[in-house]
């Protein structure tokens, strides 16, 4: 398929700002792919969908305060630093985004907090905008990561015109959220609620956890009209041998797993064998899944609405059908349904 189809208008004011006062009682679209209809239900419904013995795959990954603030030595000129990964925990290495990158070379330095108290020296370029810093830091490691996690706010996405506020700390997370190393939230996680959760579990839904560390290249636009020459930005990924019991299990004795996100169904499709089994991983994924794609694993999938011409549209395409997924999205905007990160979620079964 083409980029060009993945386009649409999308108001700017349904892009959402704020999340909902509470995490379950956001809206819910219910896509049904062999009926091929569309319902309007609230996020707590989702309840309904599912039977004991059913599986929900989550991403247990945790956002770090990544967005940092620092001056430039001598002209003082403000830069944000987005950190993205550590390179070197003994050197003190991290691949960073600029901002302004045209202010920043390889020897600047860069300094942080009300007593410049944190020093990083740029090393090295990677893209237009990226950057390879060496933080100046003399004291334990364990110092340095309470030092840089109090100077840096939640990575809130840019589109989100307001400045982070204290519920953003809390809200921009999912609650079962436990290893540290994303630098965007895994959205669709951010729905649920510990009540709801435990409505689940009580029902016998079985929760099984992998850990996909999402990256900003999930968010990266797409440049090329035909998307087989796209490449995926990778994204470290972890998947144990309890998460592949429980999955594999399921599929054995004939249950529904549901696929918590885009970023679960990335790595359940990572790993899946021909044979249709899912299998122990951890390293580094770059798949990028479009229309036409054959899924070996989930049954249903949760995700939010997502922006035009994004991978993450073309993942829920593949998986929806790409003309009911289209006739969802033009509803969404009519019924005015919100979109992106704090907006609402799309169960498809």
């Amino acid at each position: 398929m083409k980029l060009s189809e993945f386009e649409f208008d999308l108001p700017q004011e349904l892009l959402a700002e704020h999340p909902t006062p509470e995490r379950d009682e956001s809206r819910l679209m219910v896509l049904n792919r062999e009926k091929g209809t569309i319902e309007h239900k609230m996020f707590k419904d989702i309840i309904n969908y599912f039977d004991d013995g059913d599986v929900f795959v989550l991403n247990n990954t945790k956002v770090f305060p990544a967005r940092m603030y620092g001056n430039k030595e001598k002209t003082g000129a403000r830069i944000e630093v987005f950190l993205l990964r550590e390179l070197n925990r003994e050197s003190l290495l991290w691949d960073v985004l600029v901002d302004p990158a045209r202010k920043i070379r390889i020897g600047n330095k860069l300094y942080f907090g009300e007593n410049d108290d944190l020093v990083a020296e740029v090393i090295d370029n990677t893209t237009s905008r990226g950057r390879t810093l060496r933080f100046l830091f003399d004291g334990p490691y364990e110092e340095f990561k309470r030092r840089i996690t109090y100077l840096g706010e939640t990575p809130i996405p840019k589109y989100i015109t307001r400045a982070v506020e204290p519920e953003d700390e809390e809200r921009y997370q999912t609650i079962f959220a436990k290893h540290e190393g994303a630098v965007a939230a895994p959205t669709a996680g951010m729905h649920f609620s510990k009540h709801l959760l435990k409505r689940l579990e009580i029902k016998g839904i079985i929760f099984s956890e992998i850990t996909l560390h999402v990256g900003l290249g999930t968010f990266r636009s797409v440049e090329v009209e035909d998307l087989t020459k796209h490449k995926m930005d990778s994204e470290q990924l972890i998947i144990d041998q309890d998460c592949c019991d429980i999955v594999n299990s399921s599929k054995v004795n004939k249950r529904k797993v549901c696929a918590v996100g885009t970023t679960v169904m990335r790595a359940l499709e990572t790993t899946v064998s021909v044979d249709k089994k899912l299998n122990t991983f951890n390293g580094w994924t770059n798949k990028f899944i479009f229309p036409p794609y054959d899924f070996g694993i989930a049954d249903a999938m949760i995700t939010n609405f997502h922006t035009p011409k994004s991978t993450l549209l073309m993942m829920v395409s593949a998986f929806g059908g790409h003309e009911l997924v289209k006739e969802a999205y033009a509803l969404a905007i009519k019924e005015k349904y919100r979109f992106y990160s704090y907006g609402d979620a799309m169960l498809i079964i």
